[in-house]
């Protein structure tokens, strides 16, 4: 049976999302009936990246089914010191576990993951590519407090250039109709190229882009703030430059309607004043609760072999992407495929002739050919 993995959040159809989050609902209702559904199983956390809430909710909500977690959260304390590639931990651990969760600093590492484990991998954050479960967090929270994923109106401030939860949120959002968004950033750091283009095509929604907050703040249902991320940037002026340019505070606030909500994915630096967490429209410490209970039911799901995410796989891009593994090299020097030698490239090409990297999601320019 092939396994399911969740390397980016379209990796589930709209339907299997709902059935998650419908099993997120009965979790919280009723937490104990829920307390021994993974007993016996073994969690493994791979953290090449540090981490406080995306690795001690998924521990804990390991420990709240009933199951175990081993793993490390520094990689100094793991054979990669010694040199081990991350498919050969892969191949390793995942005789050790019954799942996989990793985070990786270098982009695709999870979805090589994939490619060499047997059991599930859950992508904990890849570089600047994707978050797939904060991402998943982040919709269930917008779910709870509107009642609807559709027909909402999104601003995303900060850092949209290396923000991987911001890049999982539009990939995301944008499946559902009449979701507009604003992206709001200094220009240094703006949404790349690759999803506005991605956007721009037919039957997506549409976008704009601001540079601070007070244009667009009184539009919006929602405001999905994050920090300037300082360890991704390699010229340090540059971030300095940008580090203060989009703050959000109560003078801000009175702007913006009586519904709106304010989410960040956490950690904050100085992007949201603490005054405004008195504010009733401030979500952000409830969406890292939610975070928990989201993952203790994506584990059930991926665990369960019989259920439904493994016998009524659905598979919403059939027939719109060709996989190959013999073709040119990746053009993103952050690229998995860059530091690991077993790994053969991976390019996915759609029917409107994009090509990506099936790794870390690099559109490739140049000329290739593809076999079916």
């Amino acid at each position: 049976m092939k396994l399911r993995h969740l390397i980016e959040p379209t990796d589930f159809s709209i339907t299997e999302l709902e059935e998650l989050f419908k099993l997120a609902d009965l979790i919280i209702k009723n937490p104990l009936e829920y307390s021994f559904k993974c007993k016996g199983k073994i969690l493994v956390t791979l953290f090449y990246e540090p981490s406080t809430r995306t690795r001690f909710s998924f521990e804990a909500a390991m420990l709240r089914l009933g199951g175990s977690v081993l793993g490390f959260s520094d990689p100094n304390s793991s054979s990669t010191t010694k040199g081990e590639t991350l498919t050969d931990t892969i191949r390793i651990v995942s005789g050790y576990s019954d799942i996989v969760v990793i985070r990786h600093p270098v982009e695709g590492g999870p979805k090589a993951a994939s490619l060499f484990s047997n059991v599930p991998i859950i992508n904990a954050g890849d570089g600047g590519h994707q978050h797939p479960t904060q991402t998943l967090t982040d919709l269930y929270t917008i779910r709870a407090k509107f009642g609807r994923l559709d027909h909402l109106k999104i601003g995303i401030c900060g850092d949209l250039k290396y923000g991987r939860t911001t890049h999982s949120l539009v990939n995301a959002m944008s499946r559902y109709p009449g979701n507009e968004f604003v992206f709001i950033s200094p220009e240094e750091l703006c949404m790349p190229e690759n999803i506005k283009k991605a956007l721009a095509s037919d039957n997506k929604p549409g976008y704009h882009e601001c540079r601070t907050i007070e244009e667009a703040i009184s539009e919006l249902d929602i405001l999905y703030m994050t920090r300037i991320q300082r360890e991704r940037f390699t010229d340090l002026n540059e971030y300095d430059r940008v580090k203060d340019s989009c703050i959000l505070d109560t003078e801000k606030m009175k702007l913006a309607g009586e519904n709106m909500i304010v989410l960040h994915p956490l950690p904050r630096v100085n992007e949201i004043h603490h005054d405004v967490d008195n504010d009733k429209r401030a979500c952000y410490f409830l969406q890292a609760e939610n975070g928990m209970y989201v993952r203790m039911a994506l584990l059930m799901l991926l665990l369960d072999r019989t259920g439904s995410f493994y016998q009524n796989m659905a598979s919403e891009t059939a027939g719109f992407v060709i996989s190959t593994e013999e073709s040119e090299e990746c053009t993103n020097p952050k690229c998995i495929t860059k530091i690991e030698p077993p790994l053969k490239q991976r390019i996915k090409l759609y029917s409107d002739g994009r090509k990506i990297c099936d790794y870390c999601g690099t559109h490739i320019e140049s000329c290739c050919t593809y076999e079916e």
